[in-house]
């Protein structure tokens, strides 16, 4: 893993395509209980080259009912962006995750991770790269219909601050689908006894 870890890290595959430079940031461990899945490292985690240090990261550890310590422990959380570096900014926020480092790196890491129970997809390109065909048109509608991909997958929306609007829609979400969601991670993390 180490090594399979720092090959990652100096990959720099599609560094003319980005215009920051390739900055490959991800976290796992072989004995990985959780992974999180999203679409690709923002500026700020760009600049700090700290997955989720930022407010979507801030909602997303309420949303998981954990702290900091809890949260970058690569024991209990595998963090393995579909896309690992920062693409760009676009008209409408962050450009879509570059497509070559999931099918490049993800089954090989996947492979690795022999302990790990659930991974959460965070967002519409999560979704669709690991759901597949069984994904629903929106991502509302898949969040809504987490339970079809229980035990191994948990969709959720992105925890970003431009979501507020989608969240004040769709109360449910946090009414029922958090509840069950911070449930899944604290009987896994407590296996552990952390």
């Amino acid at each position: 893993m180490k090594t399979l870890l720092s090959e990652i890290k100096s990959c720099n595959v599609c560094k003319t395509n980005l215009p920051l430079g390739a900055k490959p940031i991800i976290s796992a461990h072989q004995k990985s209980k959780i992974a999180l899945v999203s679409q690709a490292p923002g500026i700020i985690a760009h600049r700090s080259g700290t997955a989720w240090n930022d407010p979507g990261g801030k909602r997303l550890k309420q949303w998981l009912h954990i702290d900091d310590h809890q949260f970058y422990n690569p024991k209990n959380f595998a963090i393995v962006p579909i896309g690992f570096c920062y693409p760009g900014k676009g008209t409408g926020g962050d450009l879509p995750p570059r497509p070559e480092c999931a099918p490049l790196w993800h089954s090989t890491l996947f492979e690795k991770m022999k302990e790990l129970q659930l991974i959460i997809l965070i967002g519409q390109y999560a979704q669709k790269y690991y759901l597949k065909n069984s994904v629903k048109k929106t991502v509302t509608t898949t969040v809504q219909s987490y339970k079809e991909y229980l035990p191994l997958y948990f969709p959720i929306p992105h925890p970003s601050p431009r979501n507020r609007t989608w969240m004040s829609k769709n109360p449910w979400f946090e009414e029922r689908v958090i509840p069950e969601l911070k449930n899944s991670v604290a009987s896994i993390l407590s296996e552990k006894n952390i």
